[in-house]
């Protein structure tokens, strides 16, 4: 049961590894102070804060938001350390409130890794003060506690940190209001209103990969197969989605800082991809129009829950993409049972020789043919029942997809703005199957890429069947790729993400020129064998750096002027211009890049590159491979479907693409 705490008053704490989940009205900066037992703060790397997010055992937002996630785990932090601060400060930077008398009373939840909430405090009464204590983790007796403080500070950061015996409390202070000044631009909305409690209104699937992406059926007491949405997967035709076990994470928002995949500095925090919890946030206040009795309920964009919009609308597509396999699932039983009834009352009349002939025996299987046709009949009309409320449900929710969620085609890229904050996840393309054609379903992967991409530039078995001119289908799949770097840079703030290309021939001068034209690019397009080697020696001794800093505890220790922002790799016509040592270059992005910011798309033909033999099958299985044309080569082996990707290609003569990127290119200006 949660406590809801009030200002002075302490909860016991069962567990050591904690989210605390922070929400406002306003952005907000949240920082967390470690203290000795007379609560001193010994020094500025006792204090996690957005310009040095990760301390031993803590993990902070890099910027100013309406709602943070703050990772503890107390196992972690060093044994001097007594009591556990979570410090709000409204920004100094910026034209927003400067007291916290001026904005909503902030809330402060308290929850474990599965989401469970342990303790909450809604901090009422401050006035004047810009900075306030909200929570104290605290040592009594062996054992930990939370207190609420919501002890407040007129004089912000710099007064609260000297209060706290912090000698270099104000040059701290300034410090943090640099880096949030930095980030500012990215600050998020405030979350929808804070309801009464509730569960999720479904439980989501995904598909996993197929063979030729390395996915095979889970065995007992295995880990169910990744799939290309990276999220959980569903239980078998008929079964309700399998709850997924504890994991050593919290969930990342939109808001939250960017979770290292490796264990950080001074403790075992290891916060990669989320699968999406159990529990969840409050579901959003219903705003469709009551149905009429016997009526299904009319849908509504943004009726998952979550704390966000974003966080809704990417639920609400789970909860589409289950609900179509699951309606598919059943209708296949469904047909497979008639069919093995058929069959044997068929083979129940053949056995009798008395009723092989005659009216007996056309009558019996008149009959069984009868029976089979009425169970298909009635398995039908559910699919179509179920398949008409999620094309309704698919009419509403497309319309209100934000950039990163949607179709090139979409009217919302005509109101396109350089964001503020990174959104959870990006659209790679739609997904459906032969039973539903006419609905697509968003094919959404978090952000940051867990793993690069390979979009195969050879013979496909495409449902149209064209294509068959291979140079048609490769500059097609450049295309796609273009579309796909596009997309990444649209969704992301400036300076955040960074793309180089490497085109050996120069076969991809034309699809790459709304890149290079717009300028978005870090450098022209590598050409020749001297360019591939000096491109990935660059990122693979970038790769080094981040990876001996980050497992070193100095991650803050990186070179002045280092490009710490998301940096995209992609390869065309691979393997002209590759030797061996390039080849083992591009396996280790692959392999070590995503977790410490490269990420690898290959533009390829799996057949002209086989010829690397074993060398590169590890590559193709690292990378989720996608087509340019639709093709049904991603495999679900949970409930037997084979999903049909179809690629997010800009409409033929669309200009959205140059005006896009034109303004990320100008926002990059500004930033840099």
């Amino acid at each position: 049961m949660t406590a809801e705490l009030v200002r002075g008053q302490n909860h016991p704490l069962s567990q050591v590894r904690l989210e605390i989940r922070v929400s406002a009205g306003t952005p907000l900066v949240a920082a967390a102070a470690l203290s000795d037992e007379n609560g001193r703060i010994h020094g500025v790397e006792w204090v996690a804060h957005p310009g040095a997010p990760t301390q031993p055992g803590l993990e902070v937002s890099r910027q100013a938001a309406a709602d943070h996630r703050l990772a503890v785990d107390l196992d972690a932090v060093p044994e001097a350390v007594h009591r556990v601060g979570v410090l709000l400060a409204l920004p100094a930077a910026g034209a927003g409130p400067v007291r916290f008398g001026a904005v909503a009373a902030p809330f402060v939840a308290l929850t474990g890794l599965d989401g469970a909430e342990i303790a909450s405090y809604t901090i009422t009464g401050l006035e004047a003060e810009s900075a306030v204590v909200a929570l104290e983790l605290y040592r009594r007796q062996g054992a930990w506690k939370v207190r609420a403080v919501g002890q407040g500070y007129a004089g912000g950061l710099g007064e609260l940190l000297t209060d706290q015996g912090l000698p270099e409390a104000h040059q701290l202070a300034g410090s943090i209001d640099d880096a949030v000044a930095q980030g500012l631009a990215r600050s998020v909305q405030a979350s929808p209103p804070r309801a009464a409690d509730g569960d999720r209104s479904r439980q989501t699937a995904a598909p996993a990969l197929g063979p030729d992406q390395g996915g095979t059926a889970p065995q007992p007491g295995q880990a169910p197969p990744m799939s290309p949405y990276a999220g959980q997967t569903p239980g078998g035709p008929g079964q309700p989605a399998p709850q997924p076990p504890p994991y050593p994470g919290a969930a990342p928002d939109s808001d939250a800082v960017t979770q290292p995949s490796t264990p950080t500095a001074g403790g075992p925090i290891d916060y990669s991809h989320p699968r999406r919890q159990n529990a969840a946030p409050p579901p959003p206040p219903p705003t469709a129009p009551p149905a009429a009795p016997g009526q299904p309920a009319q849908p509504v964009a943004g009726d998952a829950t979550g704390w966000s919009m974003d966080e809704r609308l990417y639920n609400q597509v789970w909860g589409m993409f289950e609900d179509l396999a699951r309606s598919t699932a059943a209708y296949r039983s469904a047909v497979d049972f008639a069919e093995s009834r058929m069959d044997k009352e068929l083979e129940q009349v053949l056995s009798d020789p008395r009723s092989r002939i005659g009216g007996q025996g056309d009558a019996a299987r008149e009959a069984a043919r009868a029976r089979h046709a009425q169970l298909v009949a009635q398995a039908g009309q559910v699919l179509d029942r179920d398949l008409a409320q999620l094309s309704a449900e698919a009419e509403v929710v497309e319309p209100a997809l934000p950039p990163a969620y949607a179709r090139w085609d979409s009217p919302v890229w005509q109101a396109y703005r350089v964001p503020m904050e990174i959104p959870m996840a990006l659209r790679l393309g739609d997904l459906h199957l032969p039973e539903a054609d006419r609905i697509r379903i968003p094919m959404l992967v978090r952000l940051p890429l867990e793993r690069g991409l390979w979009i195969d530039s050879g013979r496909t078995r495409s449902s149209d069947g064209s294509f068959a001119d291979s140079h048609a289908l490769g500059h097609l799949a450049m295309e796609t790729a273009v579309a796909h770097a596009a997309r990444l840079l649209a969704v992301h703030p400036a300076g955040e993400f960074t793309v180089h290309v490497i085109d050996p021939a120069g076969s991809g001068a034309q699809p790459l020129a709304p890149l290079v034209q717009t300028g978005v690019l870090a450098a022209p397009p590598a050409l020749g064998a001297a360019g591939v080697a000096d491109v990935l020696a660059r990122l693979t001794q970038r790769v080094d750096l981040v990876q001996m800093a980050v497992r070193g505890g100095a991650a803050d220790s990186l070179p002045p002027g280092f490009d710490t922002s998301q940096q995209l790799l992609i390869v065309n016509d691979f393997p002209h211009g590759f030797d061996d040592r390039a080849v083992n270059q591009l396996r280790y992005l692959a392999d070590e890049g995503p977790a410490f910011g490269v990420h690898l798309m290959m533009v390829a033909d799996r057949e002209e590159s086989s010829g690397y033999g074993p060398l590169l099958d590890p590559l193709w299985r690292s990378l989720l491979r996608l087509t340019p044309v639709p093709d049904d080569h991603l495999a679900d082996p949970w409930v037997g479907h084979a999903w049909t990707y179809e690629p997010s290609l800009v409409p033929p003569g669309s200009q959205v693409l140059q005006q896009v990127l034109t303004q990320v290119a100008a926002a990059r200006t500004k930033y840099v």
